[in-house]
């Protein structure tokens, strides 16, 4: 039966669905899957090692930062379904996919961690909370991922039926020649409640095809910063100024840990699993440090309950990257994902972020959009210009027995 069911699956037809010329194409019959032994842990630790490369790769120093390694890891993702074999291979050594891919693992996070389905209800406009007024909300955790293409264009069948069973989603047809761009605004700014209003500034007119991620939350602390801040107190930047800012205090038992050179508190949100840590270098010392691997398995092995008196400022900021150049240092040369469409290839890859925390919370949402251009021929993944002296070898593939061997060194000469 298993066997019968792929086959099927392989020539499957497409189902349309929506109203008017907006329809959201997926693969007939497909039902989202339950994983039952995702590479959970596997993917986390390629997620964590890839967002603390990528923060040191972008974050300039004394300067905030935000990104979501999970949202940029979930856009990659969708991608890495239709990525050629040596694409493929860069995404998996740069993002610590497993052997067998993310989707799984993707597909069992969002089931472990998101909390609405659909998107995240917007905020009511000027809200205000009482320090007396009951207790804290359930945290909302919105995901979600969308794929828009050219009207017409032709999806490749085992990505739709990857795209239905791990994350749940189809392909959206919008116009690229029309009002794409508005139309993917439009979603993300409905998935992360408004905290994102755009994801691209420009499309390159050749766009066809574009990946994007969205990931919202808004979670209460299980305890609010309720007494009074200090007023005007002092903060030290990384280059020994100082500005004059509010910073919020409370005391109590919370999880604490100290390592070399560093502390580390975790305040947990309300009635969830979620926490933020705040981790402090010494004088001195590096923040993005602290965000590596090594340090923070540290921090999680090493979190007690504890006296602490914890004290930090409000903070409110958003982060814009072009992520193509950043992940080219990393490592990403490969442009070929001819599996979603024959002849797609990555052109803009952008990030979003922005978080707001206050002594009620923590906000925040991302973006990542990839948007492809199809080209009847892919273009070459590298450049092989023969414009200095080289080798040559003629040779019998099957047994590599070399039948003429040379060299090049001055193709002008004769004899």
């Amino acid at each position: 039966m298993r066997r019968l069911f792929i086959a099927l699956l392989a020539i499957a037809t497409l189902a349309a669905c929506g109203a008017g010329e907006s329809r959201v194409i997926t693969a007939r019959g497909v039902e989202r899957e339950t994983p039952a032994d995702a590479p959970v842990a596997r993917t986390v630790r390629g997620l964590t090692a890839f967002g603390h490369a990528l923060l040191t790769a972008t974050a300039k120093p004394g300067v905030n930062a935000v990104l979501s390694p999970l949202s940029v890891g979930y856009a990659y993702g969708v991608a890495r379904a239709g990525a050629a074999e040596r694409t493929g291979a860069e995404l998996d050594r740069i993002f610590g996919f497993p052997a067998e891919g993310p989707h799984t693992s993707f597909n069992t996070l969002t089931r472990r961690i998101v909390t609405v389905d659909g998107p995240p209800p917007a905020p009511a406009p000027g809200a205000t909370r009482d320090a007396q007024d009951g207790e804290p909300a359930r945290p909302v955790v919105g995901l979600a991922n969308g794929l828009f293409t050219q009207k017409g264009l032709s999806v490749g069948p085992e990505f739709l039926r990857t795209l239905a069973a791990q994350y749940g989603t189809g392909a959206r047809e919008v116009d690229f020649t029309g009002d794409a761009r508005d139309v993917i605004d439009a979603w993300a700014r409905e998935q992360t409640a408004g905290r994102i209003k755009k994801v691209f500034g420009q499309l390159a007119p050749e766009t066809k095809l574009v990946i994007a991620n969205a990931l919202y939350l808004k979670a209460e602390w299980a305890t609010a910063f309720t007494d009074p801040p200090e007023k005007n107190a002092s903060f030290t930047r990384a280059d020994g100024t100082a500005v004059r800012t509010d910073l919020m205090h409370r005391t109590g038992s919370l999880p604490y840990a100290a390592g070399s050179g560093w502390q580390a508190v975790e305040l947990p949100y309300a009635k969830s699993d979620l926490v933020m840590w705040i981790l402090l270098p010494r004088p001195g010392g590096s923040p993005a440090d602290l965000l590596a691997p090594a340090v923070m398995s540290e921090v999680a092995a090493g979190l007690r309950n504890a006296p602490v008196k914890i004290v930090i400022p409000r903070w409110d900021f958003t982060t814009n990257l072009d992520l193509k150049e950043p992940l080219r240092k990393l490592g990403l040369t490969g442009s070929d994902y001819s599996g979603i469409v024959p002849g797609a290839f990555l052109d803009q890859a952008v990030h979003r972020a922005t978080i707001t925390v206050d002594e009620w919370g923590t906000e925040a949402a991302a973006v990542t959009g990839l948007a492809f251009p199809i080209s009847a021929m892919v273009p070459p993944e590298a450049e092989v210009r023969a414009d200095r002296p080289f080798a040559f070898a003629v040779v019998h593939r099957p047994t590599l027995a070399p039948l003429f061997i040379g060299q090049v060194a001055d193709p002008t000469a004769r004899g």
